[in-house]
């Protein structure tokens, strides 16, 4: 059986778990970081050297990094409109997955551990603050794409719209003060609706 490495309350994990629910597979997770060690240990090390969640084993293949794990998932299981054979509609939404991994990932990060990892007296005030900022100027740049189309994907909804999902979890169900974004609030809350989004991400957030 495919097995998914990683604990559920990772925003990366999530990412496999959902895809995986959205496309029906079959899978085990198997419970690693976090307060689950796993990570260190010589056996997990052998299937991804970097000691990180989510790891994917699927039949004679090992993966890491969960934006390849999505878009293997996506290729090998998938079909249209969910994981698009043209190329241009690929690539459409294929940017939002290293974007919000790439631009957006640092912020938010900054803001998740400073207001859910963290204890008071260790929280970093200056980087949660940089990171509202940061996040609130970035997040206008999906806001402006979904005043235009349903979903990150188009006008259905696919594999781009993973990654992106995964964090609009956090960003709208931690406690803090958000800008107002309808679009980006409206796709949120048709994600929220797919039982596979449900399931694979919207498990508690520490």
């Amino acid at each position: 059986m495919m097995k998914i490495w990683g604990r559920n309350n990772s925003t990366n994990v999530r990412k496999a778990l959902w895809c995986a629910e959205e496309l029906g597979l079959s899978y085990e997770r198997m419970d690693a970081g976090g307060s689950f060690g796993v990570v260190d240990t010589a056996e997990y090390r052998s299937l991804n050297p970097n000691g990180r969640v989510p790891t994917l084993q699927d039949g004679d293949l090992t993966l890491w990094e969960s934006n390849a794990i999505v878009r293997y998932l996506a290729m090998a299981y998938g079909a249209a409109p969910f994981a698009p054979t043209d190329p241009v509609a690929w690539a459409s939404a294929d940017k939002w997955m290293d974007w919000t991994s790439t631009t957006l990932g640092g912020p938010f990060r900054d803001v998740f551990w400073n207001t859910l990892r963290m204890t008071p007296e260790t929280r970093d005030e200056v980087a949660l603050a940089s990171g509202l900022e940061a996040c609130g100027k970035l997040l206008a740049i999906p806001e402006a794409e979904l005043g235009k189309t349903p979903f990150l994907s188009g006008d259905d909804f696919g594999f781009g719209d993973i990654p992106l999902g995964c964090v609009a979890y956090g960003w709208f169900e931690m406690p803090i003060t958000r800008p107002e974004f309808p679009n980006l609030s409206a796709w949120y809350e048709r994600l929220k609706q797919r039982p596979a989004y449900r399931k694979g991400v919207m498990t508690p957030l520490t």
